[in-house]
């Protein structure tokens, strides 16, 4: 009677190539693992940016406060919110909903 598990090797010692590579067989063949693309990437975020900061100059807006008026004011006010939500969920929300570390012990 034969060995079935010899007979059934699969893997590297076999010879065969498996249908899902390993991670570290992997490497290097993401998108943004080279660093050039990560590069690309920021300049066109950035030139993005300048551009929305140049239309918003441009366009007329019809403001209900005096505030609204202010250049930039919903950029600065989207990222002073953004901020604002990241420290009210790091000290206020997180000791609220924490749980020790032996909870489940």
């Amino acid at each position: 009677m034969k060995d079935d598990n010899a007979s059934n090797k699969h893997g590297p010692e076999s010879g065969e190539v498996s249908a899902a590579p390993d991670k570290a067989d992997d490497h290097g063949r993401y998108l943004f693992d080279n660093p050039r693309n990560v590069k690309r990437l920021l300049i066109c975020f950035y030139v993005s940016l300048g551009i929305l900061l140049l239309v918003d100059l441009l366009v007329h807006k019809h403001p209900n406060f005096g505030w609204e008026k202010w250049p930039e004011f919903y950029a600065v006010f989207g990222f002073v919110a953004c901020v604002a939500l990241v420290v009210a969920a790091k000290y206020i929300l997180r000791p609220l909903v924490k749980r020790s570390e032996d909870y489940y012990d």
